[in-house]
């Protein structure tokens, strides 16, 4: 019951709100661009670190290895 009653209160605050008349100045799109930049780097670097430790595992080296060996990595 609780539930249900929730997602209402969700529902109709979603759709039935006012205008917020705020104001995003010109730096504002450009911080937010560097944040989504930092946000995909971030991630392709946590990728990169795990799949040399996946790699490392499945052929018994060692990650530092792993990553001395591959070409990709110069």
């Amino acid at each position: 019951m609780a539930r249900h009653s929730i997602l209402v209160v969700l529902i109709v605050t979603l759709f039935f709100t006012g205008d917020a008349e705020a104001y995003l100045d010109p730096s504002t799109g450009s911080m937010i661009i560097s944040a989504i930049i930092g946000i995909f780097a971030s991630i392709a670097l946590a990728l990169k670190t795990y799949w040399y430790k996946l790699k490392a595992l499945f052929t018994g080296k060692s990650a530092k290895a792993a990553v001395e060996d591959d070409p990709a990595s110069d």
